[in-house]
């Protein structure tokens, strides 16, 4: 018996559907040597590659999450664990929902990607802290009075 693995149910979905790997990378804008390499599970999708995968061979993403990189269901924990019915959103998202305060701050879109991958690095406690992170990056940013 196979060790059910990304490549392996993504190699099986594949030809199931009669697809190439030609015509499948085609279909998610890749190389073709990309999807030999993740089908023989040498290489792991990106998750913007791996989203494209699983939309078109019909896959379920969180699924194949797993598969593809196992640490990620480390992080999450158990997933039979049920979650509070009304969690309170976290902090990035009471940020970015903030339109008044991004308004005020003129905080870019550029900025708000930046501020997106650094909640990702570690729950952050209050959106405020965002600001904290803005106004450092800000200030490294800004030339040096001559």
């Amino acid at each position: 018996m196979k060790k059910e693995t990304f490549g392996h149910e993504m190699k099986k979905a594949r030809t199931a559907r009669g697809l190439t790997q030609r015509r499948f990378a085609r279909k998610v804008r890749v190389k073709p040597s990309h999807i030999a390499y993740i089908e023989k599970d040498q290489r792991r999708p990106s998750l913007p590659v791996l989203r494209r995968i699983c939309d078109a061979l019909g896959l379920d993403r969180r699924e194949m999450l797993f598969l593809s990189h196992p640490e990620v269901k480390d992080m999450l924990g158990d997933p039979r664990v049920s979650a509070p019915q009304n969690p309170r959103p976290d902090a990035w998202q009471r940020f970015r929902a903030s339109r008044r305060l991004l308004e005020h701050h003129r905080v870019t879109r550029a900025e708000l990607a930046v501020l997106e991958r650094v909640s990702l690095l570690a729950p952050v406690s209050d959106p405020r802290h965002f600001l904290f992170v803005l106004n450092a990056i800000r200030q490294a940013a800004a030339p040096e009075d001559e």
